[in-house]
């Protein structure tokens, strides 16, 4: 092979190498790159190219114009998690919930827990389970205490400053009109073992399965506001509730639907006066909502007086749907995304691939605030009555060994950087980026690359324009200093 040596004065090439170098380290300083694969989790690398501003640029970034604030981001705190927890040595448990809860982990800012029994819970139960005990002399969180309580103050002792809401799937038997906690019999989908509700007993049409009656009302407001007092008492002030889980879903496992004017009636006369009466300041949320119908929410905000209790609305599943026309239309309400599709156990990166995609819908369309569903399951994955479900940690009670799945990485990629405070950026249109500025001044861009080939994508931040190596198939958080 022939040589061609070029000959560079001494001169000039101290000054070529002098320029080179400092760009290179002012270039490394302004830019960092962490991206994560199916095979590769987590890894720091600095693949930059500056780029020619007379380049195409792929994501342009408007740095002049915030969107909505950023509330928290974080998952579900369930009993089953706790258990599946408890198998591992004391340091172990640790471990996991730093790698969820610290900084140098995925630094979630806000987590949500049921308010009695959920599908992952142990067994149904409510904290008073006493029948026609209107006045709550029974109401007690003995069990939370053994269980639950001890998992969210695990967290609290990683961030004290934990953001932590509340929902019921159902609530006490009693309350209802078919007197169970589920709304449907036997076997549902991959729900395969059942329950005990007796035929006849279904509600199925999306009618209230709450007794309307006055004293029931009056006693259900009673309820949520004890449930708020017991919990500060026990060292946790509850950020805010959110009145019904699914709330027009009747499935097999806890469950109750409302027609969204018995909702509004029940905010607006009893849950609101309830919490101003006992001067709580745990906000009222409406929600979770799965209706695709936007009229659900504007029925209820519209109704009388309520809409001055209601701090914001939360949606999951069906109620995708409905967000973009809530938050065009009431464009100043806070708006949540209360919990992502929880899979059917495959933990791979197709999981990723869907709660990539909710994550943009949702974020796009106004949502401050994003949550997993379980954050930690066992081996199985199982509910108490049989469905498989994917979670961010999985452990295997037998063998010890802890895994972090895919998904963990995709909530990590965005929880990481992105806290409370911190603001969604106006960038360009396009389903594989969002972008953020962060409270420190730093800019935050999250993509995926959804190509099998090694991409460079060129984004202009400001008056300034970047290229990043991204590798395929991969999530990247391109954190830039302004």
């Amino acid at each position: 092979m022939n040589k061609r040596l070029i000959t560079i004065s001494p001169l000039k090439k101290a000054v070529m190498l002098t320029a080179f170098f400092t760009c290179h380290a002012l270039f490394a300083q302004q830019v960092d790159l962490t991206y994560s694969t199916a095979s590769e989790h987590w890894v720091e690398a600095k693949r930059f190219l500056k780029k020619n501003p007379s380049n195409t640029v792929d994501i342009t970034v408007y740095t002049d114009q915030k969107l909505q604030v950023i509330d928290g981001i974080g998952g579900s705190f369930n009993e089953l998690g706790w258990e599946a927890l408890q198998s591992l040595k004391a340091e172990d448990q640790q471990k996991v919930m730093h790698a969820i809860f610290s900084k140098d982990g995925c630094n979630f800012s806000m987590c949500r827990m049921p308010i009695g029994t959920s599908d992952y819970a142990l067994s149904y139960y409510s904290h008073n389970d006493v029948a026609e005990d209107f006045e709550m002399r029974d109401f007690n969180i003995d069990r939370d205490r053994y269980i639950l309580m001890p998992y969210v103050k695990a967290a609290f002792a990683v961030r004290p400053d934990l953001q932590v809401w509340a929902s019921p799937w159902s609530p006490p038997a009693w309350m209802k009109v078919n007197e169970h906690y589920a709304m449907r019999a036997g076997n549902f989908e991959n729900a395969k073992d059942g329950n005990k509700l007796v035929k006849g007993g279904e509600m199925l049409n999306n009618a209230t399965g709450f007794n309307m009656q006055e004293r029931y009302l009056k006693a259900y407001a009673l309820y949520f506001s004890k449930f708020v007092q017991a919990y500060k008492d026990e060292g946790v002030q509850l950020a805010a509730i959110q009145p019904q889980n699914e709330i027009a879903f009747q499935p097999n496992w806890p469950s109750c639907t409302w027609r969204p004017e018995d909702m509004a009636y029940f905010i607006n006369d009893f849950l609101g006066p309830q919490f101003e009466a006992d001067k709580l300041n745990t906000e009222i949320w409406l929600g979770t909502v799965n209706s695709g119908d936007p009229n659900y929410v504007k029925t209820v905000l519209e109704y009388k007086d309520t809409a001055k209790y209601i701090d914001g609305v939360g949606f999951q599943w069906g109620g995708a749907k409905a967000i973009p026309t809530i938050h065009k239309e009431f464009p100043n309400l806070k708006l949540m995304q209360t919990e992502n599709k929880c899979g059917e156990h495959e933990n791979d990166w197709t999981s990723v691939e869907r709660s990539w995609n909710d994550l943009i819908h949702y974020t796009n369309n106004g949502a401050g605030s994003y949550m997993y569903w379980n954050m930690i399951l066992d081996e199985t994955g199982a509910s108490a009555w049989g469905w498989p479900q994917n979670s961010m940690v999985v452990i295997d009670t037998n063998t010890k060994k802890v895994t972090y799945t895919d998904e963990f990485y995709l909530f990590k990629h965005l929880s990481h950087f992105v806290q409370p405070g911190d603001h969604l950026l106006k960038s360009s249109a396009g389903k594989n980026h969002l972008a953020y500025q962060l409270q420190d001044g730093r800019i935050m861009v999250l993509m995926y690359n959804s190509e099998s080939t090694v991409k460079t994508v060129t984004i202009q931040i400001g008056d300034d324009i970047i290229g990043v190596e991204v590798q395929p198939t991969s999530i990247n958080s391109v954190v830039v200093k302004s």
